[in-house]
């Protein structure tokens, strides 16, 4: 990559984990399509993979009070994982628009409930049959396209977590998916070439942290939960502007 090129993936590296921690989600949504718009999909993945799961993991150290509130951790977990392997196994062979189309769908929903019924939550009994399927579609995405936080972060929201343990739920989760396909991009020589780029990143990353928390900690919770909706609804309307204009 050139300098240029760098410099533009370090800007979206502070946007989107800024979004991260104020949310919980908004670094691979934003530099994904950001890279990508520079580079290749393949190149975007592998830069955003290193300081993505540096972020997750230091997120989910910071408001690990909040696991005590989380539901379906371990189910989502496993299944995320497995779903991530596959995902980044089937990278190569799976049409990119198709995925994207799919993503737009889910979180357009998603919007349409939270506006009609703004207090919409999904009940517990039926969230533990569902939560396998969320997990392995969500692991799935994150593994072949990088991006999995509307399916996973709807679906956590559609929870209605106190705040700290939503955020501990969605980046404990992104934090599992990642580590799972970082070795496959590694094996599958994704990483080549990337490292240091991917490594450089984790310093705005990490460093955005304490900027959004105390921005999260400003908010009611209803405007939190909108700042949540959003962000989802922006990040997917970017992608299927890239994807199909």
């Amino acid at each position: 990559m050139t300098v240029e090129e760098i410099a533009v993936a370090l800007v979206a590296v502070v946007v989107g984990s800024l979004l991260k921690s104020i949310s919980g989600v908004g670094l691979p949504l934003v530099t994904i399509p950001a890279i990508a718009a520079i580079a290749d999909i393949e190149t975007a993945v592998a830069i955003t993979a290193v300081p993505n799961v540096a972020l997750n993991g230091a997120l989910t150290w910071r408001e690990r009070a909040g696991l005590a509130g989380s539901r379906d951790l371990p189910v989502l977990a496993i299944t995320g994982f497995v779903g991530a392997i596959v995902g980044t196994i089937i990278l190569v062979s799976v049409r990119e628009d198709a995925l994207i189309a799919l993503l737009v769908v889910i979180v357009v929903l998603y919007a349409i409930t939270f506006v009609a019924k703004p207090d919409f939550r999904i009940e517990r009994g039926r969230a533990s049959r569902l939560a396998p399927v969320v997990g392995l579609i969500s692991g799935g995405l994150q593994g072949s396209i990088g991006i999995s936080a509307p399916v996973l972060a709807s679906w956590i929201h559609s929870y209605r977590l106190e705040r700290r343990s939503h955020i501990v739920s969605v980046t404990a989760l992104f934090a599992v998916a990642g580590v799972a396909q970082l070795p496959t991009l590694v094996a599958s020589g994704e990483m080549t070439g990337n490292w240091t780029v991917a490594l450089l990143a984790c310093i705005p990353a990490l460093a955005t942290i304490p900027f959004g928390a105390r921005l999260r900690d400003r908010l009611s919770s209803v405007a939190f939960d909108r700042f949540v909706v959003a962000t989802l609804v922006a990040s997917v309307i970017g992608l299927a502007i890239r994807t199909f204009a």
